[in-house]
C-alpha cells in the first residue's frame, strides 16, 4: 500500500528514514521539496558529474571511464543539450525492510524536457541517492541546487522480504557521494 504523509513523518522522526527531514512542502520561490500528501520531494545537492564527449570516451557500465564527465559544484548546473548528469540527494535514506521507495521526476522539470530516471530504493538500502538527470531538449537546461528534483513514493508490504539489499550486500549500500556505475 502506498504510504501517506502521516506514515512518512512518523518513519522519518522515529526511525531516521529521511535525514534531514522537511515536515512540510517548501515552495516559496523554489522548486518544491519536503513532505507531500503521499510522498516526499527530495532535493538535489550542489555536486554534479556532467557527461561530455570531449574525450570521445564510451559510456560502458562494465568499464566506466571517468573521462566521460566533468565535475561541477555550484548553486546550479547547466546540462548540455541532449545530455545528462549525475547528482546526489541532499537527504540520506534508511529504508525499512518491509518498504520499497520509488523515485520519480517532478513535473516542473518534466515540463521542461528534463527527466529524472525512475529508481528504486530497495528494502534495507541506506545512503544518499545518486540521481540521473537527462536533458532531452536541444537547448541547455538549468538545475537548481538545494531545490526539489524528484519525488519518492513509499510502498509498504504486509510482510518483510526474504532477502533485503543489506542481506545481499548490495554494491551501492551506504553510498556517500555520487556513485558511479559498479559491477
Amino acid at each position: 500500500m502506498v504510504k501517506s504523509d502521516r506514515w512518512i513523518r512518523e518513519m522519518a522522526e522515529k526511525h531516521r528514514m529521511i535525514e534531514p527531514f522537511e515536515p512540510k512542502l517548501v515552495k516559496e520561490g523554489k522548486i518544491s521539496y519536503g513532505l507531500s500528501s503521499y510522498g516526499y520531494d527530495i532535493r538535489v545537492a550542489d555536486e554534479y558529474y556532467i557527461f561530455t564527449n570531449v574525450y570521445m570516451a564510451i559510456v560502458d557500465p562494465k568499464n566506466f571511464d571517468e573521462k566521460s564527465f566533468v565535475y561541477h559544484k555550484g548553486e546550479y548546473c547547466i546540462i548540455p543539450p541532449n545530455s545528462f548528469c549525475l547528482a546526489r540527494s541532499v537527504e540520506y535514506f534508511r529504508i525499512p525492510r518491509n518498504v520499497i521507495g520509488i523515485c520519480i521526476g517532478k513535473s516542473t522539470y518534466a515540463r521542461c524536457g528534463i527527466i529524472v530516471n525512475v529508481t528504486p530504493l530497495e528494502p534495507e538500502w541506506e545512503g544518499y541517492l545518486t540521481i540521473e538527470i537527462s536533458n532531452t531538449t536541444p537547448l541547455p537546461a538549468k538545475i537548481y541546487s538545494f531545490e526539489g528534483i524528484a519525488q519518492l513514493v513509499f510502498i509498504e508490504s504486509d510482510e518483510v522480504c526474504e532477502i533485503s539489499y543489506l542481506d545481499r550486500k548490495g554494491k551501492y549500500q551506504k553510498q556517500e557521494g555520487i556513485s558511479l556505475p559498479r559491477i
